[in-house]
């Protein structure tokens, strides 16, 4: 996250993650797919050279899966970072943790902010780069404190919308404060999970998708989809998500 990413927030955005992961329908579409499993990363990022990895790739087969995911989410301690932000070298970042996971049909690198680059190459200067080919990159945008904030979220939206989100689908989310946070990622997560699931539903009758919860109706899909998640700038947890065959 950048420098104006205090300490409260940073925990703001990592537990309202985990809570958006645990919510019943993001579990819900997370389970869905029997025999394509979503796979979840997390790493956090602010300057050029800062980035650390929080969870590496993990399957989630199940409840056990996903609560490892987020106890290891609740548990991360925030360290000393660059207070920059660098949003160019974290979309790379995040694409080249996507390209280690090369057989999954649909990825998704979701990356959130509360400010524009202001170190590094700018985003609309990567665009270039090998690893963002075939991939989706979608946002969740913060708006900053002020006194009319929807007027400058707008303006931060649209710099997301015109430099940071490409690929098939893309599209940003936004919330307002980074109390607001979670409820916004559950939004953002169910319309990217959602629609891996409708994209893969078989018509002639595939592989029957697992139902999450007893009360859940079972869907039908081929398997392999793979998506990214990223959020905020300066030491912010960016999340990946795919699923694979």
């Amino acid at each position: 996250m950048s420098g104006s990413v205090d300490g409260a927030e940073y925990r703001l955005q990592l537990d309202g993650l985990a809570a958006a992961l645990t919510h019943p329908d993001v579990t819900d579409a997370l389970l869905a797919a029997a025999g394509a499993p979503v796979s979840i990363a997390v790493y956090e990022w602010s300057g050029p050279t800062s980035q650390a990895l929080i969870v590496d790739w993990t399957e989630i087969t199940d409840i056990a899966a996903l609560t490892g995911v987020t106890a290891r989410l609740r548990a991360n301690k925030r360290t000393p970072a660059d207070p920059s932000t660098a949003l160019g070298t974290a979309l790379v970042v995040g694409a080249r943790l996507l390209a280690q996971r090369p057989g999954c049909w649909k990825r998704t690198l979701d990356i959130s902010g509360d400010g524009g680059s202001n170190t590094g190459p700018r985003p609309q200067d990567v665009g270039g780069e090998p690893e963002l080919a075939d991939i989706t990159i979608n946002a969740l945008v913060i708006g900053p404190a002020a006194n009319d904030p929807s007027q400058v979220a707008t303006g931060l939206l649209g710099y997301f919308e015109t430099y940071v989100i490409r690929g098939p689908g893309a599209f940003a989310e936004h919330a307002e404060t980074f109390a607001a946070y979670e409820a916004a990622m559950v939004r953002k997560l169910l319309k990217e999970l959602q629609g891996m699931v409708i994209g893969a539903v078989d018509p002639a009758g595939g592989a029957q998708l697992r139902a999450a919860r007893p009360d859940a109706p079972a869907r039908h899909a081929d398997p392999a989809t793979a998506q990214v998640l990223s959020p905020v700038p300066s030491r912010d947890p960016p999340l990946a998500l795919e699923r694979t065959p």
